[in-house]
């Protein structure tokens, strides 16, 4: 008899999450795999081409729930969510990371009694003014299957008293959907089309609040920015959210080298990501990237909820402020580890573990 296992993406970095799972569920005819699109992030171009790029089956489902304050989003969802989960009455509902989407459709199962597993559990910043964090912590608090990416992620669930049998390090699974795109990223050359060298240019993503809703600090990173530009190519693909914020500031750059370019699709990003001689991000997934590609990074946080990133890898936290970014970006230009970093089971194989442990009820310690 099949199982019936419904997965819940709400963003797009939830995207590059599911793909390698739904890969794994549709070679298993044992499981029957739904995906439910909450429309939290939604840019019908960018979507058809992350689709498109993962190799991602249409989801059964898609609850348009758009933007709105973090309690009216979430309220949405979950009254939106409620009734599919009662039409499909899955087995088990997998959500992804740490949006609203995650901790919200994981209250609606738990209320309803269906089992709830976490991808991507574990992660702790410490910062409990970033909504990411209290998602993830409410989420962990509610799972039965907590499917952590490292050994520290492990290691804070422990703390935090959770039972060990329902903790299974799987690994990264944003690695997987990396190692399955990266011939594809290699092949399309993206650094000819935009008129880069290898290791020749910076490229950016900056998206989180505390870096672009305050126009001082928005100012001081897009100084620091502007200020790299005269000494080499900076690609900064700008999300819809962070292009609101510039075009506010009425700001303009003083040199030639900062380019302003419109979202590009996932496997292109990963291309130029591959390619950079600096990665400048705010983004969790991007840390994760860079550290096995073995691309110097420079997160503008205070902290992170990956420090395996730092600890082991080639990122580093930097302040929001224009001098901090620019002698950072001096001191970690071009040091790129061609080897990559190695990082305890970010191999490619995360989906087929979790997959092992759902269906087959494997663990793995």
């Amino acid at each position: 008899m099949s199982r019936i296992i419904l997965s819940v993406v709400g963003a797009r970095p939830n995207f590059m999450k599911v793909a390698p799972i739904a890969r794994v569920f549709a070679a298993r005819s044992t499981v029957r795999h739904v995906i439910v699109h909450t429309g939290q992030h939604y840019d019908p171009e960018m979507s058809d081409a992350f689709f498109h790029d993962l190799g991602l089956p249409r989801p059964q489902a898609n609850l348009e729930v758009g933007s709105g304050s973090h309690a009216q989003q979430t309220a949405a969802i979950m009254q939106r969510f409620e009734p599919v989960l009662l039409d499909v009455r899955p087995d088990l509902v997998l959500v992804y990371g740490d949006v609203n989407s995650t901790v919200a459709t994981a209250l609606v199962a738990t209320k309803l009694g269906v089992p709830v597993g976490h991808v991507e559990a574990g992660l702790r910043s410490r910062d409990w003014s970033m909504p990411e964090e209290i998602n993830r912590v409410v989420t962990d608090r509610l799972s039965d299957l907590l499917f952590a990416p490292s050994r520290d992620a492990v290691e804070n669930l422990r703390v935090e008293g959770v039972p060990a049998e329902r903790v299974h390090f799987v690994g990264n699974i944003m690695i997987d959907s990396l190692v399955a795109l990266l011939p594809e990223a290699r092949r399309r050359n993206g650094l000819a089309r935009h008129g880069v060298a290898e290791r020749g240019y910076a490229l950016v993503t900056l998206h989180r609040p505390a870096n672009v809703d305050d126009p001082t600090t928005l100012r001081e990173v897009l100084g620091a920015l502007d200020e790299l530009g005269a000494d080499y190519p900076v690609l900064f693909p700008v999300h819809p959210r962070t292009q609101a914020r510039v075009r506010a500031l009425d700001w303009a750059s003083r040199h030639a080298g900062l380019h302003f370019m419109p979202p590009i699709p996932y496997t292109e990003m990963l291309g130029l990501t591959l390619g950079a001689g600096l990665v400048i991000t705010d983004s969790g997934g991007v840390q994760e990237e860079t550290t096995y590609l073995g691309v110097p990074c420079l997160t503008v946080r205070p902290n992170t909820e990956r420090p395996i990133t730092c600890i082991r890898g080639t990122n580093r936290l930097v302040a929001a402020n224009r001098a901090a970014i620019i002698a950072a970006a001096h001191e970690r230009w071009g040091r790129y580890s061609p080897d990559g970093c190695a990082i305890e089971r970010w191999d490619g194989h995360t989906a087929e573990r979790i997959a092992a442990v759902v269906c087959d009820g494997e663990r793995f310690d």
